[in-house]
């Protein structure tokens, strides 16, 4: 009844059969993968040549810093940073392109750019790197499309973000040295403007269950006594049973006569 209904909405794409899911799932994640192993060439390059990874990243209200917009989320301080950001980049970019394959792309490069740029123009005077920003971005969009598009799909799938990566709100405040917090609350402010800019370009699956509701499979529940048994005086169901048995005498063509449980006979 219920939780069958929910597994093929939840899990579903292109007809709910297992060989279309499963390419659709490998295609969601062939675009993280690569972006992950792209930031860990370049480190790797970095970390061979010897060459500061700073003199890529952002430095904010500085023509030159600029181009931190693009490059800042590739490079990163220490092989620690890298793992601490590829990990749940991954996670979440899979999430958004599964899911929300409709905007995902469109989505993403949003977060990215936007990130960027809101840092550049108000962040402290600091280089900034790191995926970080793009990382809190992506978890406001999956977590806020549930409260805007307000789909038990888009619901479920931000209640589990948000016990996956609850711990990363803190990371907003400015009480730890060396942290880009403007990166990490901008980019939250840009995932949650994305989610309300896309919050009306639903999924198949979304515009289906608005359409025709999310319970159509299920049965009508079957009563004994009617819903209004119990909303009614004695003299209410007894003078409407009266008025049904004269109805039925008229339709007959019979005399009119009244019912014998209601009669005085003299």
């Amino acid at each position: 009844m219920f939780l069958p209904s929910l597994t093929p909405m939840f899990f579903s794409a292109d007809h709910d059969t297992v060989a279309p899911t499963g390419r659709h799932l490998l295609h969601s994640l062939r675009f993280p993968a690569g972006l992950v192993a792209f930031l860990w060439i370049i480190h790797l390059y970095f970390h061979v040549s010897g060459a500061d990874p700073g003199d890529f990243g952002l430095f904010p209200r500085r023509l030159w810093g600029l181009r931190g917009v693009v490059t800042a989320p590739l490079v990163h301080g220490s092989w620690e940073h890298l793992m601490s950001n590829s990990i749940p980049l991954f996670v979440l970019t899979a999430l958004t392109l599964y899911f929300y394959r409709r905007v995902a792309i469109r989505a993403f490069w949003i977060i990215y750019f936007l990130t960027g740029l809101s840092v550049w123009l108000l962040g402290r005077s600091v280089i900034h790197i790191g995926a970080s920003g793009v990382v809190y971005g992506l978890v406001a969009f999956i977590f806020w499309n549930g409260i805007f598009r307000r789909s038990i799909r888009s619901i479920v799938l931000a209640l589990v973000v948000l016990i996956f990566y609850s711990g990363m709100f803190a990371g907003i405040l400015p009480d730890k040295e060396g942290i880009s917090w403007e990166s990490h609350l901008l980019g939250s402010l840009v995932g949650i403007a994305t989610a309300f800019w896309f919050r009306e370009e639903l999924e198949e699956e979304e515009i289906e269950r608005r359409e025709y509701g999310p319970y159509d499979d299920v049965e009508e529940p079957q009563y004994f006594l009617p819903r209004d048994a119990f909303d009614k005086t004695k003299a209410q169901r007894t003078q409407e049973v009266e008025e049904e048995a004269r109805r039925r005498q008229q339709e007959r063509g019979d005399d009119p006569w009244p019912p014998f449980w209601n009669s005085s006979w003299t």
